[in-house]
């Protein structure tokens, strides 16, 4: 397995592969209690360098001590991710954390069809995020207005999709699989729901992992439960 360093309170990085239904925050939150527990400290600085949606499972990268000083600048780094689409189908969320609200006929969509939306995607884009999602409206938070039923303008942000690549398209069960490298920013639930209207079937999200924050891929991460290990705290 890889191994974690140990100067945690001068600062360190640790790559975190999340569990499904975790959120980042109760990733930073359970590394926090462990690290204080192990080094016998009442604080200690743990942040992480980017938000993945609990739906969502792969690298979160934790930093601690003094390391959380570079936050922002590791924010800026590019991601990968592997999502599963359905299409067909929508969601209020743009995935499964919502029931479906809407169905469209997919009798149209060909591998010819999806060989010519895609590459529309690639390169500099306009996406507006979900409703339910963390950006500030006035000072609050969206899924706070979403949850309420209240509606609200969400402004269109300038986006980079550095690749993405088909990597498997199920024609019986209308599920598309995509490798997707993209900017800071970008909400895959969103462009699934693009990529849904423009095949003109609409589209939900079913599955997503992160498997890239700038050069730290999946491989290089630890679960909870290797660092539960290491320091100790379990047989």
């Amino acid at each position: 397995m890889p191994t974690i360093e140990k100067d945690y309170i001068s600062g360190e990085l640790i790559p975190i592969d999340k569990p499904l239904h975790w959120t980042s925050f109760d990733v930073v939150g359970k590394l926090r209690w462990l690290l204080c527990r192990r080094l016998g400290v009442k604080k200690l600085k743990v942040g992480h360098t980017g938000t993945l949606d609990p739906l969502a499972t792969g690298v979160v990268v934790v930093c601690t001590g003094k390391k959380t000083k570079e936050i922002d600048t590791l924010q800026q780094h590019v991601k990968e991710y592997v999502a599963t689409l359905q299409l067909g189908a929508t969601t209020p969320s743009f995935d499964l954390e919502k029931p479906i609200d809407k169905t469209y006929p997919t009798e149209h969509i060909t591998q010819e069809l999806i060989d010519d939306v895609l590459p529309r995607f690639k390169g500099e884009i306009w996406q507006v995020p979900p409703v339910f999602s963390a950006v500030k409206i006035d000072g609050k938070r969206a899924y706070e207005y979403a949850r309420k039923g209240e509606e609200v303008d969400i402004k269109p942000k300038l986006l980079v999709i550095d690749e993405i690549e088909q990597l498997g398209f199920d024609v019986a069960s209308m599920q598309l699989t995509l490798r997707i490298v993209c900017s800071k920013g970008t909400y895959i639930r969103a462009l699934a729901r693009d990529i849904g209207e423009a095949l003109g079937s609409g589209a939900h999200l079913i599955a997503l992992r992160r498997t890239r924050v700038g050069d730290i891929r999946v491989d290089d991460c630890v679960t909870i439960e290797q660092i539960e290990k290491e320091l100790r705290l379990t047989s």
